[in-house]
């Protein structure tokens, strides 16, 4: 059965009552919300960030999915907008973006055509995707060349046991001369991202990526007209990226670009531990005054008491990410009133699809009915579970509703 756009509500969070207020259930909860205060604080932190450095920052757009954050990224000074998909590269597109970084392989003939048609509709808009096979560079060449079409592309640099990219520097050295010899091509430069490394310590083993990286961007230099791309760094080492590529030997006409996504809303959780890890090595960002905070944030109902201990409010699994620890209570209102929250008064232990199970410490008073703002970890995971989001201020009063495109 088709669904009909007239329907009631165009969304799980839509508003019923204008001005609309969360806090005053003017709006279907659970919903979404990001603080002004904070997410323009976060882009404007970042994106001085970069300035200080000297790099051009590309954020991860697959983060969000949100033109009105792209365009406010592009705005305050982003150099490029990354994506991982076609369908992600013509959504930064449509949203107005000037530059995409699709950060991954281009496969599939519909896909290679979604681009084609992407280059021929965007004229000014510069797309630019990764290569990390002879295989691929060869379907590449031959579908663009045929349409009359060159694609830019930068050789993947991976790691063994990673995901994708050239296993060794040979690899790509290798692929970047037969790039060069290809119709329908031309090479831009070099990506890596050193956050498929872990363990206990995996500094040293980014950095050596890094230096890696940075001999084999000189010796692809050959094959590179002009400006010469060297791209990497997610949201927990591009200090360290800035550093290990800043200091290294370079092709001439280098632009060293960062690619952090999750510092957009940042979190309570796993990203913030980064931050401040980030923080403790870096003087840079310590220099720069300010710091990341936490944007996002789910306001849910308490609807269920069941019994003395325990609480339900109507979030779940396909409302929040879990997956790096589930969304835990940071604010108590009952009628639009804030009330005390002491650490640990109210956790949540555990989660289905539509519930989260809150464990309440002895003496809590929490009512059906209650609202429950929590904070959550690793927002890409959060930000895909909803068609819209709705941007508030520190009142938590409605000012847009931010359509995603996931």
């Amino acid at each position: 059965m088709k669904y009909h756009s007239d329907t009631v509500v165009p969304h799980k969070s839509a508003i019923l009552f204008s001005p609309a207020n969360v806090l005053a259930e003017d709006v279907c909860l659970p919903a979404a919300v990001i603080k002004n205060s904070a997410l323009e604080n976060n882009i404007q932190w970042m994106q001085r960030y970069a300035d200080a450095r000297g790099v051009s920052l590309a954020p991860h757009g697959k983060t969000t999915m949100t033109p009105w954050i792209f365009q406010a990224q592009q705005a305050a000074g982003a150099w490029a907008i990354g994506v991982g998909s076609a369908w992600q590269a013509n959504a930064a597109m449509a949203s107005g973006v000037k530059r995409v970084l699709m950060v991954n392989q281009l496969v599939g003939k519909a896909n290679m055509q979604v681009v084609a048609q992407l280059k021929q509709h965007y004229r000014d808009t510069d797309f630019i995707c990764c290569v990390d096979s002879e295989a691929n560079a060869n379907t590449l060449s031959a579908f663009f060349a045929a349409q009359d079409q060159v694609l830019d592309v930068m050789v993947e640099l991976g790691v063994p046991g990673g995901r994708c990219g050239c296993r060794t520097t040979e690899q790509g050295l290798a692929l970047a001369q037969n790039i060069a010899d290809l119709p329908g091509l031309r090479l831009r430069g070099l990506e890596l991202y050193e956050g498929v490394l872990h363990g206990e310590n995996p500094q040293p083993l980014v950095e050596a990526l890094l230096r890696d990286a940075a001999a084999l961007a000189c010796d692809m230099a050959r094959y590179v007209d002009g400006e010469f791309i060297l791209t990497g760094a997610g949201s927990v080492w591009y200090d360290v990226v800035c550093s290990v590529w800043l200091a290294a030997q370079k092709p001439p006409q280098c632009r060293v670009v960062i690619r952090p996504g999750c510092y957009i809303t940042h979190d309570a959780g796993i990203y913030d531990e980064a931050q401040q890890q980030l923080k403790a090595r870096d003087r840079v960002a310590c220099d720069l005054g300010g710091d990341l905070s936490s944007a996002l944030e789910l306001v849910a109902m308490v609807q269920s008491v069941p019994e003395t201990g325990r609480a339900v409010v109507n979030i779940g699994k396909r409302d929040s990410a879990f997956d790096a620890g589930l969304p835990q209570p940071i604010a108590h209102y009952r009628h639009g009133e804030a009330l005390p929250l002491a650490p640990g008064a109210i956790t949540s232990t555990g989660i289905m699809d539509q519930h989260c199970m809150l464990k309440l410490a002895a003496g809590s008073d929490v009512q059906v009915g209650d609202i429950l703002v929590f904070g959550t970890s690793h927002p890409c995971l959060t930000f895909d579970k909803w068609k819209t989001l709705l941007l508030v201020d520190d009142s938590y009063c409605v000012l847009e509703e931010l359509d995603t495109l996931f």
